[in-house]
Order: C-alpha cells, then sequence, then structure tokens
C-alpha cells in the first residue's frame, strides 16, 4: 500500500523560502514518476512540479525559477524547495505518484504567504 505524508508548510512573508517533504512507504521513488500539486481556496487543484526515476524535472510556468524538486532516495522522500514565495502561491501543496495503475495522494500541507 502506497502511502505519503507532507510536512513542511507554514506560514511566511511574501519574498520567504519553505521547503516541503513526502515521505514515501510502498513504492521506491527511484522507479516512480513524483509531483507536487496544490489546490487554493475555491480553485482547482493545479500541477506544480514533476520528477522522474532519472530526476529530471518539470514545473508549471507560475513556479519555474522559483521551486525546485528534487529526491532524496535512499530516504524514498521527494521535495519542493519554493523560494521568492508569492501571495498567489498560498494553497495547499499535495504529494502524488502512480503506482500499478493507481494514483495516490497525500493529506497536503498548508503553504500560506503574507503580503
Amino acid at each position: 500500500q502506497v502511502q505519503l505524508v507532507e510536512s513542511g508548510g507554514g506560514l511566511v512573508q511574501a519574498g520567504g523560502s519553505l521547503r516541503l517533504s513526502c515521505a514515501t512507504s510502498g513504492i521506491s521513488i527511484s522507479d516512480n514518476d513524483m509531483a507536487w500539486f496544490r489546490q487554493a481556496p475555491g480553485k482547482q487543484r493545479e500541477f506544480v512540479a514533476s520528477i522522474n526515476g532519472l530526476g529530471f524535472g518539470g514545473y508549471a510556468d507560475s513556479v519555474k525559477g522559483r521551486f525546485t524538486i528534487f529526491t532524496d532516495n535512499f530516504k524514498n522522500t521527494v521535495f519542493l524547495e519554493m523560494t521568492s514565495l508569492k501571495p498567489e502561491d498560498t494553497a495547499v501543496y499535495y504529494c502524488t505518484t502512480e503506482s500499478r495503475g493507481v494514483r495516490s495522494w497525500g493529506q497536503g500541507t498548508q503553504v500560506t504567504v503574507s503580503s
């Protein structure tokens, strides 16, 4: 059974930084594509960043150059380093992966950026 547990969210001022973590179990992240999504109040969940088993990442245009996705394969953990945060980055951030045809999501971690 795949389990994803996010942490690292919080309240930060605009221009600040946060690092989110997604601890995984039931999969080997070196064999799976991993991704971060976010959902702001009243909005649909949207893609933020992804990384494949070879370490190649992809980013939404809105975060490109500010966010970095990376993994620690030994700890089976995925990270999202967020810098130059803006109030519009405020959202619940979710870690997700698909394994054996089933998509799994974590419970999410709240990020709030004050202006």
